[in-house]
């Protein structure tokens, strides 16, 4: 009997953090999705029953604030983490898996605003869901970070952050920004060129000439990567399989 593929849960809290190029790969390969605009009044739902996964966007807030929709998001991750339903964390949607698997989210040792370097780890699973590159260059913008939680493993880290990614299961939480756009960039330097100029000081933040400096080729090279990472990601939604496995046959 067929059954129509459930679609992706994403949760989104501002404006300008959407799923950007992240839709834009749903999009590509035709799969179904529903956005909850929590900046927008609506809710996200505490259970993943209908949705074939979960994804958690970006937001100004800390996942330790005690606010009504972090706890509903909570409890969305949660019961999708029992029903076996992947879960992507971009930035503070990794951090708030962190803290559903009972890890600890606290500042950084420093903001970390711009492009930078990271690298892969050893472990297999860094491998598996990052592809063969060791350094990969990314965007980021945190003032947080996550510690690893409990039976997870580290993916990557950098000299500013030492847990930038890691997997627990077919759970994936990124400290880093893998769906930004060259127009989502700029818009973050605007919304926050406050922070950009209190920091200056530090070597952990650009300028904003220096993360606009290339953009396209930068963000050009960061689609690539997320490409690896999204497809992986889908992987592990068991009824994606065939139509994942059909798209590549088709690019090839």
């Amino acid at each position: 009997m067929y059954s129509p593929l459930q679609p992706i849960a994403i949760c989104q809290h501002d404006a300008t953090q959407g799923p950007a190029y992240l839709q834009t790969f749903l999009d590509q390969h035709g799969l179904p999705y529903q956005i909850f605009a929590v900046n927008q009044g609506d809710d996200a739902p505490v259970c993943a029953k209908d949705y074939a996964a979960v994804v958690v966007l970006g937001s100004n807030a800390s996942v330790n604030q005690p606010l009504r929709w972090i706890r509903r998001e909570e409890q969305l991750l949660a019961d999708a983490i029992v029903r076996h339903k992947p879960i992507l964390g971009h930035c503070f949607g990794g951090q708030l898996l962190a803290k559903v698997l009972g890890a600890e989210v606290r500042p950084n040792m420093v903001p970390h605003i711009g492009w930078d370097k990271v690298q892969r780890t050893l472990y297999p699973e860094a491998r598996f869901w990052l592809g063969e590159q060791q350094d990969l260059f990314m965007f980021h913008w945190h003032f947080e970070t996550f510690q690893i939680p409990k039976g997870a493993k580290r993916l990557l880290f950098g000299q500013y952050c030492l847990n930038k990614a890691f997997a627990y299961g077919p759970h994936l939480a990124l400290q880093s920004h893998l769906e930004v756009t060259a127009e989502s960039v700029r818009n973050w330097c605007r919304q926050d060129h406050a922070n950009i100029c209190k920091y200056a000081h530090l070597n952990s933040v650009q300028s904003e000439d220096c993360i606009l400096a290339e953009l396209h080729s930068k963000v050009s090279a960061l689609h690539q990567t997320a490409n690896t990472v999204y497809r992986r990601w889908l992987q592990q939604i068991p009824a994606l399989q065939p139509q994942l496995q059909c798209h590549r046959q088709l690019a090839l």
